[in-house]
Protein backbone atom coordinates (compact mmCIF):
# COMPACT_ATOMS: atom_id res chain seq x y z
CA UNK A 1 0.00 0.00 0.00
CA UNK A 2 2.99 2.31 0.46
CA UNK A 3 2.89 3.30 -3.22
CA UNK A 4 -0.43 5.05 -2.52
CA UNK A 5 0.64 7.06 0.56
CA UNK A 6 1.47 10.38 -1.10
CA UNK A 7 -0.30 12.08 -3.97
CA UNK A 8 -3.33 11.52 -6.10
CA UNK A 9 -5.19 8.25 -5.81
CA UNK A 10 -6.97 6.23 -8.48
CA UNK A 11 -10.59 5.17 -8.26
CA UNK A 12 -9.58 1.71 -7.09
CA UNK A 13 -6.92 2.72 -4.55
CA UNK A 14 -7.49 0.84 -1.26
CA UNK A 15 -8.12 2.96 1.86
CA UNK A 16 -7.70 1.99 5.51
CA UNK A 17 -6.34 4.79 7.75
CA UNK A 18 -8.99 6.42 9.93
CA UNK A 19 -8.61 10.03 11.04
CA UNK A 20 -6.42 10.37 14.13
CA UNK A 21 -7.63 13.86 15.10
CA UNK A 22 -7.83 14.37 18.85
CA UNK A 23 -8.84 17.75 20.34
CA UNK A 24 -6.46 18.57 23.18
CA UNK A 25 -7.56 20.67 26.16
CA UNK A 26 -6.05 24.14 26.43
CA UNK A 27 -2.71 24.14 28.18
CA UNK A 28 1.05 23.84 27.87
CA UNK A 29 2.56 21.07 25.72
CA UNK A 30 5.91 19.84 24.52
CA UNK A 31 6.24 19.84 20.76
CA UNK A 32 8.37 18.37 18.00
CA UNK A 33 8.35 19.51 14.37
CA UNK A 34 7.77 16.41 12.24
CA UNK A 35 7.31 18.03 8.82
CA UNK A 36 8.18 21.32 7.11
CA UNK A 37 6.90 22.57 3.77
CA UNK A 38 7.35 25.86 1.96
CA UNK A 39 4.09 27.47 0.90
CA UNK A 40 2.47 30.70 -0.13
CA UNK A 41 -0.23 32.69 1.69
CA UNK A 42 -2.63 34.09 -0.91
CA UNK A 43 -3.54 37.11 1.21
CA UNK A 44 -6.37 37.97 3.57
CA UNK A 45 -7.96 40.97 5.29
CA UNK A 46 -5.23 40.87 7.96
CA UNK A 47 -2.15 39.87 5.94
CA UNK A 48 -1.07 40.47 2.33
CA UNK A 49 0.33 37.68 0.14
CA UNK A 50 3.62 36.29 1.47
CA UNK A 51 5.68 33.14 1.87
CA UNK A 52 4.77 30.78 4.70
CA UNK A 53 6.29 27.79 6.44
CA UNK A 54 3.75 24.99 6.91
CA UNK A 55 4.79 23.00 9.96
CA UNK A 56 3.32 19.70 11.09
CA UNK A 57 3.80 19.69 14.85
CA UNK A 58 3.40 16.77 17.25
CA UNK A 59 2.14 17.88 20.67
CA UNK A 60 2.22 15.84 23.88
CA UNK A 61 1.72 16.14 27.61
CA UNK A 62 1.75 12.87 29.51
CA UNK A 63 -0.74 10.62 27.73
CA UNK A 64 -2.33 13.40 25.66
CA UNK A 65 -0.90 13.47 22.15
CA UNK A 66 -1.97 15.04 18.87
CA UNK A 67 -0.57 16.42 15.64
CA UNK A 68 -1.54 19.79 14.17
CA UNK A 69 -0.57 21.97 11.24
CA UNK A 70 0.84 25.42 12.10
CA UNK A 71 1.72 28.22 9.68
CA UNK A 72 4.56 30.69 10.15
CA UNK A 73 4.09 33.69 7.86
CA UNK A 74 7.23 35.31 6.49
CA UNK A 75 6.06 38.92 6.76
CA UNK A 76 7.20 41.91 8.83
CA UNK A 77 3.82 41.87 10.67
CA UNK A 78 4.69 38.39 11.98
CA UNK A 79 8.36 38.92 12.86
CA UNK A 80 7.68 38.57 16.59
CA UNK A 81 6.00 35.19 16.04
CA UNK A 82 8.92 33.99 13.91
CA UNK A 83 11.38 35.10 16.60
CA UNK A 84 9.29 33.33 19.26
CA UNK A 85 9.34 30.05 17.32
CA UNK A 86 13.08 30.09 16.60
CA UNK A 87 13.81 31.03 20.21
CA UNK A 88 11.61 28.12 21.36
CA UNK A 89 13.55 25.58 19.30
CA UNK A 90 16.92 26.95 20.39
CA UNK A 91 18.11 28.42 17.09
CA UNK A 92 17.96 31.94 18.50
CA UNK A 93 18.46 33.70 21.81
CA UNK A 94 16.08 36.43 22.95
CA UNK A 95 17.01 39.72 21.25
CA UNK A 96 19.45 38.09 18.82
CA UNK A 97 19.37 38.59 15.04
CA UNK A 98 19.00 35.32 13.09
CA UNK A 99 18.83 34.05 9.54
CA UNK A 100 16.57 31.01 10.07
CA UNK A 101 18.13 27.62 9.35
CA UNK A 102 15.05 26.02 7.86
CA UNK A 103 16.89 22.78 7.11
CA UNK A 104 17.22 22.25 10.91
CA UNK A 105 13.53 22.72 11.74
CA UNK A 106 12.43 19.08 11.32
CA UNK A 107 13.04 17.28 14.61
CA UNK A 108 13.32 20.54 16.58
CA UNK A 109 11.61 20.46 19.97
CA UNK A 110 10.30 22.96 22.51
CA UNK A 111 7.26 23.91 24.56
CA UNK A 112 4.17 25.91 23.63
CA UNK A 113 0.73 27.07 24.79
CA UNK A 114 -2.18 25.41 22.98
CA UNK A 115 -5.70 26.83 22.76
CA UNK A 116 -9.02 25.55 21.43
CA UNK A 117 -10.43 27.59 18.55
CA UNK A 118 -14.09 27.46 17.47
CA UNK A 119 -15.00 28.10 13.87
CA UNK A 120 -17.95 27.64 11.53
CA UNK A 121 -17.75 25.13 8.72
CA UNK A 122 -18.27 26.75 5.31
CA UNK A 123 -19.62 23.40 4.03
CA UNK A 124 -22.52 22.85 6.40
CA UNK A 125 -22.52 25.75 8.90
CA UNK A 126 -21.67 23.51 11.88
CA UNK A 127 -19.59 24.87 14.75
CA UNK A 128 -16.25 23.06 14.80
CA UNK A 129 -13.25 23.05 17.14
CA UNK A 130 -9.54 22.71 16.52
CA UNK A 131 -6.28 23.32 18.36
CA UNK A 132 -4.05 26.30 17.70
CA UNK A 133 -0.66 27.21 19.08
CA UNK A 134 -1.06 30.52 20.89
CA UNK A 135 2.58 31.05 21.73
CA UNK A 136 5.96 29.36 21.88
CA UNK A 137 7.97 29.44 25.11
CA UNK A 138 11.66 30.31 25.24
CA UNK A 139 13.95 27.26 25.08
CA UNK A 140 14.60 25.91 28.56
CA UNK A 141 11.29 27.25 29.93
CA UNK A 142 10.35 24.67 32.54
CA UNK A 143 6.72 23.64 32.65
CA UNK A 144 5.65 21.53 35.59
CA UNK A 145 3.93 18.22 34.89
CA UNK A 146 5.27 17.92 31.35
CA UNK A 147 7.32 14.91 30.47
CA UNK A 148 10.36 16.06 28.51
CA UNK A 149 10.59 12.69 26.80
CA UNK A 150 9.28 12.76 23.27
CA UNK A 151 7.04 9.93 22.14
CA UNK A 152 8.86 7.40 20.00
CA UNK A 153 9.18 8.53 16.41
CA UNK A 154 6.94 6.63 14.05
CA UNK A 155 8.60 5.15 10.97
CA UNK A 156 7.82 7.03 7.77
CA UNK A 157 5.35 5.10 5.66
CA UNK A 158 6.37 4.25 2.15
CA UNK A 159 10.10 3.78 2.74
CA UNK A 160 11.89 0.51 3.35
CA UNK A 161 15.67 0.41 3.52
CA UNK A 162 17.15 -1.48 0.58
CA UNK A 163 13.96 -1.63 -1.48
CA UNK A 164 13.16 0.32 -4.61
Amino acid sequence: MSEFMNGEWGWDTPIENDSEFQLLPEGDYNFRVVKFERGRHSGSDKLPPCNKAILTIELWNGSAKSTIEHNLFLHSKCEGLLCEFFTAIGQRRHGERLVPRWNEVIGAMGTCKVSVREWTSSRDGRTMQSNDIKRFYEKGHAIESLSNTAPAAQPQAGYKAGSF
